[in-house]
């Protein structure tokens, strides 16, 4: 069973769907009586929290020139924190989708259901003021309720395939080193908790599987022997029509009735 490989990028487009959420917020800065002096669009990066405030204080210690220039702020980090199975969005195994093979009208495509994961998403927003952080988190947290859904296209062969991505917002906390010395460099954190919710399948086909397109129902006269008798009274057969159509088109059927006894 394995070693089929196949590889949807489900993981990789989870990442880059969560990024693209974040990746446009902007902060104002204005003067006393109220007036836009300068924008700031705020720059995002997948990168661990640990490592980013490592960053930020050799940058404001630091005394050799490549650490002479500090990290811009306020800026926003984000990293997976967990992958986890949810057995409370699994659906039967036998559900699937049916999809025609390109150039063929005898095979298929079938996409069985996907199987449920969360991944954990942290977002860290980075910043040396309150209002700074405060602007960006206040431009994200109206629109988790505390779900927000994106519609993604899953698989990239079949992009007429669409899927519904619930992104929950579990909890915000923050933190203010405040204490530090006067040399020191002020940092606000707001470390908001997600979840996405998708599903990963497995292979694909390239060949697909064969598709049924002729149906025959032998009816039997039950009283002279049951099923086991040679008495065969009727033939019922369902072919598409036309004959040629595509698995994805619409099409009728003609059913043929053949009466073995009067035509014999």
């Amino acid at each position: 069973m394995f070693g089929t490989h196949f590889y949807h990028q489900r993981i990789r487009k989870s990442v880059a769907m969560f990024g693209s959420l974040f990746n446009n917020l902007y902060v104002l800065r204005k003067n006393s009586s109220g007036a836009v002096i300068s924008t700031v669009r705020v720059p995002l990066s997948y990168s661990n929290k640990d490592k980013m405030l490592e960053r930020i204080n050799i940058m404001q210690e630091g005394n050799t020139p490549q650490h002479s220039l500090a990290i811009k702020l306020p800026r926003m980090g984000f990293e997976i924190t967990a992958i986890t199975y949810d057995p409370s969005r699994q659906l039967s195994k036998t559900t699937n989708i049916n999809k025609a093979v390109a150039d063929s009208i005898t095979r298929r495509h079938k996409i069985y259901t996907g199987t449920p994961y969360n991944i954990g998403f942290q977002l860290n927003i980075y910043g040396k003021t309150m209002d700074d952080v405060l602007q960006i988190v206040e431009q994200i947290i109206p629109y988790f309720t505390p779900q927000y859904t994106v519609t993604v296209k899953p698989l990239s062969d079949f992009s007429d395939i669409k899927e519904d991505v619930p992104l929950v917002l579990n909890s915000i906390s923050f933190s203010d080193d405040y204490e530090g010395t006067q040399e020191s460099r002020r940092t606000i954190i707001y470390t908001l908790d997600f979840e996405m919710k998708v599903n990963f399948r497995g292979p694909i086909p390239d060949s697909g599987t064969s598709i049924i397109r002729k149906v025959t129902n032998n009816i039997y006269n039950y009283e002279a022997g049951g099923l086991d008798s040679d008495m065969k009274i009727e033939t019922l057969t369902v072919l598409p029509n036309p004959l040629s159509v595509n698995p994805d088109s619409d099409y009728g059927f003609t059913t043929t009735l053949v009466n073995i006894v009067d035509s014999a």
